[in-house]
């Protein structure tokens, strides 16, 4: 009787981690195609901001942010708020509520260089758009796939 339990929890944990395991490759699949919406979405508004007269030169250096660089920080910062949300689906309790309060707040910290750049006003407001454009895209479906993968 004691053999058929042990077999019971066994075929348990493996069921439990199969499943643990088709949750964050989904979560990570999810967040892969929010990060890619969000890296096209950034270039797009800042090529849009570009033809407008925005021209995104940091005094520092005096150097241009070229397109490729939102791309790419956006794509960055997205994988971190991936991974964060992957590390919060398997150890938090509730990963959904803990993943928007830590991603909010690690956006408006992300608001900061911006306005310390001392780039001209229209740069400024840009770059701060820019940083809430890739936030909207990231944040809500990553909330979103936590809350239904946890139900």
């Amino acid at each position: 009787m004691n053999s058929m339990n042990d077999t019971e929890v066994v075929a348990g944990t493996v069921t439990d981690r199969t499943h643990r395991t088709h949750r964050l490759r989904r979560l990570a699949g999810t967040g892969f195609v929010a990060t890619l919406g969000a890296m096209v979405a950034t270039t797009l508004a800042a090529a849009l901001a570009q033809a407008v007269g925005v021209d995104f030169q940091v005094p520092d250096g005096g150097e241009t942010i070229p397109l490729s660089g939102f791309t790419v920080v956006t794509g960055f910062f997205s994988v971190v708020g991936i991974v964060i949300a992957v590390a919060l689906l398997r150890w938090s309790d509730r990963p959904a509520k803990r993943f928007v309060w830590t991603t909010v707040a690690l956006t408006a910290i992300s608001l900061v260089p911006p306005l310390l750049s001392g780039a001209n006003t229209a740069t400024i407001t840009a770059l701060l758009g820019l940083h809430l454009v890739a936030a909207a895209v990231v944040i809500p479906t990553l909330a979103r796939s936590l809350r239904t993968r946890t139900d």
